[in-house]
């Protein structure tokens, strides 16, 4: 009776220790897997980037003697935007905040060189926090906010809608200057810069960025922006005002533009106000607008057509000889005085994707200038003409 009581206890034992260990598996492997899941969506390091290469490019009035050159990019350089590499990162902090960074570097595929020597995060190096709540905060160097702001109707190759993403237009051709009213006191992103973004669940987008001088002229180098804006679906609109202390003149530039998507097709077009002063040679007066148009069929091409004009008023020579970019300033060169003229650009292009990461183009470029504005690329030719092909990848 005894033996056989004991028995069972044994054997009740040995099947408790069965579950138990069982349990004890089970709940050391959920916790593993909580641990692991937990890591991922808590901090996250991605890589990224993009390659693109123009070949051949055909260029006209490439030196002082106006003859031409054919080659690999201009100087190397891809006609659409530049080649890039970047880390970008975050980390959940709880209560639907996060930690974001992003530090990107831009080279030339065609010399495997820096874009910018010596500068190695030459696009991007900025932390910030992103939440719901307060939408995005980051510090360091990055866009201008009305760059980004502005992005949605500079060209036909971006975004549609505001976005808190950084925003670009093609920066390697002949119609790449006008985003310099968007720009700050260092080009056309903030050193030093602190820039906020917020969209609302109505379409509202505002914005807002400030850049130090970081010298004990506090003001002078500094920069201020203030964006608004709104997707609307079909339509999307913006506009933003910039103030720029470059050397101890102010410069202020207004714009607003937008753009309308019907069908497979997508009309882009913006106005631009620059007022630049230019010390004893007074005040410089721009008036600028473009107007682009994309279509987009279904199948593996789409198309892209573009026109800008900036004119120029009261507008002084830097000491090289050219008018300078706007916000930029410069040592103006008073025995040359002051002109008024016209910058003109049609631009065109044409895509096949070959997959969503990789594509073929055509495209070119034709810039006419009028009426004493002059720029260093044309080497003194009032005209240039730029057509390309190549190929655009991204990792």
């Amino acid at each position: 009776m005894h033996g056989a009581l004991g028995a069972r206890t044994q054997f009740q034992r040995s099947k408790e220790e069965t579950i138990l260990k069982k349990t004890y598996r089970t709940l050391a492997l959920t916790a593993g897997a909580l641990v692991a899941t937990g890591a991922h969506a808590q901090s996250s390091v991605q890589l990224y980037g993009l390659m693109d290469l123009s070949v051949p490019t055909y260029i006209t009035h490439a030196d002082a003697n106006g003859k031409h050159v054919l080659g690999m990019g201009n100087d190397g350089e891809p006609w659409f935007s530049g080649s890039r590499w970047g880390l970008r990162g975050s980390e959940d902090l709880g209560g639907g905040n996060k930690l974001i960074f992003t530090l990107e570097s831009e080279y030339v595929v065609a010399n495997g060189q820096m874009e910018d020597p010596g500068q190695i995060f030459d696009r991007d190096a900025w932390v910030g926090l992103e939440s719901d709540t307060i939408g995005k905060f980051t510090a360091g160097f990055q866009n201008t906010i009305a760059r980004d702001a502005s992005a949605i109707y500079g060209d036909p190759y971006g975004s549609a809608k505001l976005r808190y993403e950084e925003g670009g237009w093609t920066n390697s051709n002949n119609f790449k200057q006008m985003i310099f009213y968007a720009g700050s006191a260092t080009g056309t992103r903030y050193n030093n810069g602190l820039a906020w973004k917020k969209l609302f669940n109505n379409g509202l987008f505002l914005s807002a960025g400030y850049a130090f001088s970081n010298s004990t002229a506090f003001a002078t180098g500094s920069t201020y922006q203030a964006a608004i804006g709104y997707n609307g679906g079909p339509f999307n609109v913006s506009s933003f005002y910039n103030h720029v202390n470059n050397r101890g003149n102010t410069d202020q530039t207004w714009s607003v533009g937008g753009n309308y998507t019907f069908g497979i097709a997508r009309l882009n077009a913006g106005y631009f106000r620059y007022l630049g002063n230019q010390g004893a040679l007074g005040q410089r007066q721009d008036n600028a607008w473009t107007v682009s148009f994309k279509l987009a069929p279904k199948g593996a091409l789409d198309y892209e057509l573009g026109y800008q004009q900036m004119r120029v008023h009261n507008a002084a020579y830097n000491a090289d000889g050219n008018i300078p970019n706007a916000n930029l300033g410069g040592v103006f060169d008073p025995t040359q005085g002051v002109h008024n003229g016209f910058k003109e650009t049609l631009y065109g292009s044409v895509f096949y994707h070959l997959s969503k990461r990789t594509e073929l183009y055509v495209a070119g470029d034709y810039m006419k200038l009028h009426g004493g504005y002059t720029v260093g690329s044309t080497f003194g030719a009032t005209n240039q003409l730029e057509l390309t092909s190549g190929i655009r990848t991204r990792f």
